[in-house]
């Protein structure tokens, strides 16, 4: 039997935190703090949990938002739920759980993305896995599926060994011509905001407001996160926020100055925080999100392609880890015509 709960959050954080860290699906994006961080900018989120014999088994860490021109009460599970998919009563218990969180929030759906890679489950078997227990398919995904993870656990000479040679030139390069390398703090964010910016004019994505990074790194640093710059002369140059969950390392920030570019400062930037997350123990680290085609497109594309993901492919390629993708997204539908909308919205066919 099955002991069902959720909130209040502040009497179970450690220990779900816990779950997360251990659990070998467990993500950043389902940490206590992600939710936090998430509240702050128009979310609201609600977790459910399982137990059995007194210890978590399973659980998911539900946001919620309105979507859509607020049409739409969106449920949304990054990277989980955390359940044994093998188990059909657990997970159809933990379905039930979330259901019943979404009623409460008067949401139209749910969508789950789990970070479950195509190498472990392939797309039949993810596909039928979903449908079984009342799911239907989303091309949609809100996290990028694919990215390039890289392997932590060989010494740092055999993790440079491992990158491309032009990669391993640049980080060297950098050193050679006077880019220095600091872990920042909280008085670094403004300039740590200003290369954000700078980065999205040249690059054409967006960034969020810099109270989004300024509340991310408040809430993670210094136990699970740090801000690496690089600088030369006491000018940042390029700066990466790396988090933590685990044995797990995440690139989720980075930025660089159109200025001293030459000089290779966000190769130094990137391999000071591979080190720092090698340091505290973790053994992958996430380049989190690459264009979503497969690696020979990749390669034979990735040179002349400037749209969506495409240029940061370049630089993530070089750094020596594997091209993965999880199996993507599924929705629970509670109301057709509202999944519709959304579908559309998103611009689905």
């Amino acid at each position: 039997m099955f002991e069902l709960g959720e909130q209040p959050y502040s009497e179970t954080d450690a220990e779900w935190d816990s779950f997360v860290a251990a659990h070998p699906r467990g993500s950043l994006l389902q940490t206590t703090n992600w939710a936090r961080l998430k509240s702050r900018f128009g979310w609201s989120s609600q977790r459910v949990w399982m137990r059995r014999d007194g210890r978590l088994v399973g659980g998911a860490q539900v946001l919620f938002r309105s979507v859509a021109l607020g049409i739409i009460k969106l449920g949304y599970v990054p990277h989980g739920p955390l359940v044994d998919w093998n188990d059909a009563e657990q997970v159809d218990v933990l379905f039930n759980h979330i259901d019943q969180a979404a009623y409460s929030r008067g949401a139209g759906m749910v969508k789950i993305e789990p970070r479950i890679w195509q190498r472990e489950m392939g797309p039949e078997e993810w596909e039928a896995l979903y449908r079984r227990h009342g799911c239907v398919p989303s091309p949609d995904t809100i996290q990028p599926p694919r990215t390039v993870v890289i392997d932590l656990r060989p010494s740092e000479d055999d993790i440079l060994a491992r990158m491309k040679q032009k990669t391993r030139y640049n980080i060297r390069l950098a050193e050679k011509k006077g880019v220095t390398v600091r872990e920042g703090t909280a008085a670094d964010l403004p300039a740590f905001n200003r290369l954000m910016l700078i980065t999205g004019r040249r690059d054409n994505f967006g960034i969020h407001d810099s109270n989004y990074y300024r509340a991310a790194y408040e809430l993670f640093a210094p136990q699970n996160a740090a801000l690496w710059l690089a600088e030369y002369q006491g000018q940042p140059l390029a700066g990466v926020m790396v988090f933590a969950s685990g044995h797990s390392a995440a690139y989720l920030y980075g930025a660089s100055s159109d200025e001293e570019r030459q000089r290779m400062p966000a190769y130094a930037a990137q391999w000071a925080a591979m080190r720092w997350a090698k340091a505290r123990g973790c053994i992958t680290y996430d380049m989190w999100g690459v264009p979503d085609a497969e690696e020979d497109e990749l390669e034979t594309s990735f040179a002349d392609r400037r749209d969506g993901l495409w240029p940061v492919y370049r630089f993530k390629r070089g750094f020596g880890g594997e091209v993965v993708r999880t199996v993507g997204a599924a929705d629970r539908v509670y109301n057709n015509l509202l999944h519709r909308l959304y579908t559309r919205r998103r611009g689905q066919p």
